[in-house]
């Protein structure tokens, strides 16, 4: 007889686990679901794991400017494998820091892969064959099965030297010279990474330019600042294929770009051009005949505005349904799920996510940009200040960088905002805080900021 349940989860990303903890503490009896480690993807083999090398490329960066500041550097030497290491325990202090949440919250874990085989029954099968499959019953359904990497079809793709984001993490040793295929996010935080660490890196992105999602200035300013760093960036090309190099010690890389062909080698390459949500053995034909096939909409689950799916009771969040793939993005949609199982109100603003990019320097923006206000035909004001006059910027050798605010021409209610400065991931935050609770540029510059901090530059902005 299958164990019964209010709420069944399935993967234990930063989605899951936390939507885990939010039915645990509304009273639900949960069970959640995870075919690998906990934390999912985000703590495991993206954000986490990026970040704590980033961290350590950005001091070895830092330490080559020592001469400047009255530091003699000339033996700072990095060590790949400790690096590596390092990774490992922080990875591994943050699966124990989970574990023990869902202990304390009295979470039923169950490893291995869960298929939905109906409106309340879930199939956990365990990677070890010779263990008998489980079954649980749960009143709530949700998936969160997160995404992977999508390889793009390019003759060559699959070539040794080749990797995913995943695969390159793993690597202990880092390849003489990186080409990275998709100039967002993940390749600008591996090319950041790798230039840091005084390696050569080469960008193809097919779009015009550089993380394209985002303000024009912003990726403007980044390739400024990564070609000082040995980082050659190639807007509008079209990587044609990938081929073992001559002499066997890298590959050649094809592409075209304005109309004109050319190439470069490369000692490996990051392929890094998207994400495709993970729904491998979700639903499978014995699934169907139980259910009312889920609706899927361009690959990623189709889900209304309580993030329910076709199929009433069964819920998902996160990478699997697509738009925003974010870590604290699939978070808050997961506690609105549970919140709208349990018939409460949804307050959390889930169309109001910051979007941070882990670069040199940081990157931070959130609500609209002046382009997008301008498409929308809205009148707006943009602020602007440059953190080249801000102290603290000054003092501890910052790039180049501004904070962005813009603002309704008429009322100055707080419509978005850019900063690409030392911080932003952490200070983008406060005005998230302004346009969920509709503050002016007037309400913002009433408040007293600390000197010399890096968010005295917010202050500045919006006066």
């Amino acid at each position: 007889m299958a164990e019964v349940f209010d709420l069944i989860v399935i993967g234990a990303g930063p989605g899951g686990y936390e939507a885990a903890i939010e039915g645990a503490k509304k009273g639900m009896k949960v069970a959640l679901v995870e075919n690998r480690q906990l934390g999912g993807t985000c703590l495991n083999r993206g954000c986490i794991p990026t970040k704590t090398i980033l961290h350590t490329a950005e001091l070895y960066h830092q330490l080559q400017q020592g001469s400047s500041i009255g530091l003699e550097a000339e033996k700072a030497t990095v060590h790949m494998e400790m690096v590596w290491q390092r990774k490992e325990e922080v990875l591994e202090q943050l699966r124990k820091g989970i574990a023990s949440l869902m202990k304390t919250n009295r979470i039923s874990v169950y490893y291995g892969t869960g298929t939905i085989l109906g409106r309340r029954h879930v199939k956990v099968s365990s990677a070890d064959k010779s263990l008998p499959a489980v079954i649980l019953e749960a009143v709530h359904i949700l998936i969160a099965t997160g995404s992977r990497p999508a390889l793009p079809p390019i003759p060559g793709i699959h070539l040794p030297g080749v990797m995913t984001s995943d695969e390159l993490l793993d690597k202990k040793e880092l390849f003489g010279h990186l080409l990275i295929i998709g100039g967002g996010v993940i390749g600008m935080e591996f090319a950041s990474i790798y230039s840091a660490l005084g390696h050569p890196v080469t960008v193809i992105e097919a779009m015009d330019r550089i993380l394209p999602a985002m303000d024009k200035e912003i990726a403007q300013n980044l390739k400024m600042i990564l070609k000082k760093r040995n980082v050659e960036i190639h807007g509008g090309a079209r990587v044609e294929e990938i081929l073992p190099s001559e002499d066997g010690k890298g590959l050649i890389c094809r592409y075209t770009e304005k109309d004109k062909p050319c190439q470069v080698k490369a000692d490996g390459c990051l392929a890094a051009a998207g994400r495709k949500a993970n729904i491998e053995g979700l639903i499978t034909e014995e699934s169907a005949r139980e259910i009312q096939e889920i609706a899927m909409e361009r690959g990623c689950i189709a889900v209304n505005s309580s993030y329910e799916t076709s199929v009433p009771g069964i819920y998902a969040i996160g990478d699997v349904i697509g738009g925003i793939q974010l870590a604290h993005a699939a978070t808050a949609q997961g506690r609105s799920a549970v919140a709208h199982m349990a018939g409460e109100s949804v307050e959390i603003r889930t169309d109001l996510i910051p979007s941070c990019v882990y670069t040199s320097p940081e990157i931070g923006s959130v609500g609209i940009s002046a382009d997008e206000a301008k498409a929308q035909g809205l009148s707006v004001v943009t602020k602007k200040y440059l953190m080249t006059a801000n102290g603290k910027s000054v003092l501890s050798l910052q790039e180049r960088g501004f904070i962005k605010v813009i603002a309704d021409s008429e009322s100055g209610r707080i419509l978005g905002a850019q900063m690409m400065c030392a911080r932003a991931t952490d200070m983008i935050s406060q005005f998230a805080v302004a346009i969920a609770n509709e503050l002016t540029l007037k309400d913002m510059a009433k408040t007293v900021f600390p000197h010399p901090t890096f968010s005295e530059g917010i202050l500045e902005a919006v006066r």
